[in-house]
């Protein structure tokens, strides 16, 4: 069964489009023979008109393939493989016309001798594709001499064999190149051949051609995978990977493996945005997950330039966690300009939603920090997009920076309005953010500068920037905490904790995700889900508190009180509002009736 199959991924091998068959360089070949062709056919049918039956013919033929070359050039990258392959195809048959329509045997067999230019093709197809249409050109001349009186058989045999035997060369040498440019696990092209392929695309753009973008992807799971089920298991991982991804990649899309988990698609023509989306199709058909790094050429780059910044994306989103991408762009998009703009002149405003004790008769015991922002030219951005530009566009740092340095402020303010009341800030912090060197640094100096306690602070990260296999924002969370900060795992239980998993990481509180809540009519005469008492026992065993989030009617909030939990926030608590309104609750009182 193992040779079987050894033997099928040759066969498939083979018929694979081989690594040198750009796009490009298809239709510049195509294009430049066939307008040879062409204008050698017409120069021919000018200056010898008696050596062809019906000169008329000869010109149409001749028109017929200027037109098409020209067509060839003109689509330059858009050239599909099979667009190429139908000009091959033409090119043939033009010429075997020509040699039917030569009244003599010279001309005829002078003719025969274009059928060479066809073997120019066996560089861009794969072998049964080479013999199908190196076969096809040496009957069609055997056949087309052999009508022609007075041709030798000895003159029609090296015509034909001639063809034949420039083409084999040919598409062994091809094959050559294409093997050292090609990755023997799937057969797409290697870094080598990427760099090179990448390079033609960037010659053309700074050409005035199409402006290419790049994503790396990660892809995450495979070592794992081979640790505990061995190395053909991780291959096999590989293999129905990319063979999934082919299925969302365009025609024009290129795809390379770099290294072991590491792969390239390049986009001839497409834009970040474009990318990004790419990638999110490309994880979609990913089991394991994957990260990305994306970036697109900008005028008078090197390509050396352009892949080092997707490398650094690519970097940046592996450090950030599981399933991110990251755009790194030489020239901002409008929506990353307006934001970082609207950070700078501090138009990012940023609302508290209350968090209350369930067994304090609803006092409000903190505040979760939540920004917003409205963009000019898009004023219905969800903040979540907001937080995807701002992870794209190199600018969560500063917002994350800009929230917390003005929560802490805003906050402060509010405590001194009931400073009988330690009140608890809650401020979200991008796993981008964490893992930048010095962040734990930063967070001392806001609160130092701000005189917010780092007692009250709570940073808020998601399940997978507090990964174990992510030691750079582990270790940073860590030396939060030696600070006094506490860290909340927020949207617990829509990811993949485990027990083990939350006994080893740095963290002091869970924000229970409001899918458990939300739409959800809990009866407190009926015994709470399950569910519920599950993570309410779990919370008490771990010594964790939980933050239900998502409460939204009263029959909720006394459902949750007699499962065990102490702590809940939702809009029947409290929209996300401005301090002033806090401060009235606050003072009048806190509590929900």
């Amino acid at each position: 069964m193992g040779r079987a199959e050894a033997l099928w991924r040759q066969v498939k091998g083979a018929r694979r489009w081989p690594g040198i068959a750009v796009p490009a360089l298809e239709a510049r070949v195509a294009g430049c023979c066939l307008v040879f062709g062409g204008l050698f056919m017409t120069a021919l049918a000018t200056i010898t008109p008696a050596e062809f039956e019906g000169i008329g013919g000869v010109y149409a033929i001749a028109a017929t393939a200027l037109a098409a070359g020209v067509a060839a050039l003109t689509r330059g990258s858009r050239i599909r493989p099979w667009q190429f392959q139908i000009l091959v195809g033409l090119a043939i048959v033009l010429i075997t016309a020509t040699v039917i329509l030569a009244q003599s045997a010279v001309m005829a067999v002078g003719v025969a001798t274009l059928y060479t230019v066809v073997a120019f093709a066996a560089f861009f197809l794969s072998w049964p594709q080479t013999i199908g249409f190196l076969g096809f050109a040496v009957l069609s001349g055997a056949l087309a001499l052999a009508s022609t009186p007075g041709v030798p058989f000895g003159a029609a045999l090296i015509a034909t064999c001639t063809t034949a035997i420039m083409g084999a060369v040919i598409a062994s040498l091809g094959q050559l190149m294409s093997n050292s440019e090609r990755d023997l696990l799937t057969g797409l092209p290697n870094r080598h051949g990427f760099d090179r392929i990448f390079a033609s695309a960037v010659d053309r753009a700074q050409a005035g051609g199409p402006r290419p973008t790049v994503v790396l992807v990660v892809l995450e799971g495979r070592d794992a995978i081979g640790d505990k089920y061995g190395h053909q298991a991780g291959d096999q991982l590989i293999r129905s990977t990319v063979d999934g991804w082919r299925g969302v990649l365009h025609p024009e899309h290129i795809l390379a493996r770099l290294g072991d988990d590491e792969f390239a698609i390049l986009l001839p023509s497409g834009t970040e945005h474009e990318g990004i989306a790419l990638s999110h199709r490309i994880r979609m058909a990913t089991a394991t997950g994957c990260g990305a790094g994306v970036t697109a050429w900008q005028p008078d780059e090197a390509a050396s330039v352009v892949l080092s910044r997707a490398d650094v994306a690519l970097r940046r989103a592996k450090r950030g966690g599981r399933n991110r991408t990251v755009l790194e762009s030489a020239g901002a998009p409008t929506l990353a300009a307006e934001l970082a703009d609207a950070i700078a002149a501090g138009l990012v405003s940023v609302l508290y939603q209350p968090i209350v004790s369930l067994t304090e008769d609803n006092l409000i015991v903190g505040v979760e920090a939540l920004a917003r922002w409205e963009s000019p030219t898009r004023p219905d951005l969800q903040i979540s997009e907001v937080i995807t530009v701002a992870e794209n566009s190199n600018l969560i740092s500063a917002l994350d920076r800009y929230v917390l340095r003005r929560a802490c402020s805003d906050v402060q303010w509010l405590q001194r309005q009931r400073a009988d009341l330690p009140l608890t800030l809650t401020v979200n912090v991008s796993g981008l953010e964490l893992i930048e060197n010095g962040y734990p640094a930063t967070v001392a100096e806001t609160l130092a500068e701000t005189g917010w306690p780092p007692s009250q602070l709570v940073l808020e990260v998601t399940e997978s920037v507090v990964d174990v296999d992510t030691p750079a924002s582990v270790a940073a969370l860590r030396e939060l905490r030696d600070q006094g900060i506490r860290v909340a795992m927020d949207d617990f239980g829509t990811g993949y904790s485990t027990l083990s998993r939350l006994q080893k990481l740095p963290i002091d509180l869970l924000k229970l995700d409001a899918s458990f809540t939300a739409g959800t009519e809990l009866d407190p005469a009926s015994p709470p889900p399950p569910l519920l008492q599950a993570i309410a026992a779990l919370a008490r065993a771990l010594d964790l508190p939980v933050v239900v989030e998502g409460v939204e009617t009263e029959r909720q909030a006394l459902a949750l009180r007699q499962t065990g939990f102490a702590m809940a926030q939702g809009y029947y608590f409290g929209r996300p509002q401005v301090t002033e309104l806090l401060a009235q609750r606050l003072t009048v009182g806190s509590d929900v009736r």
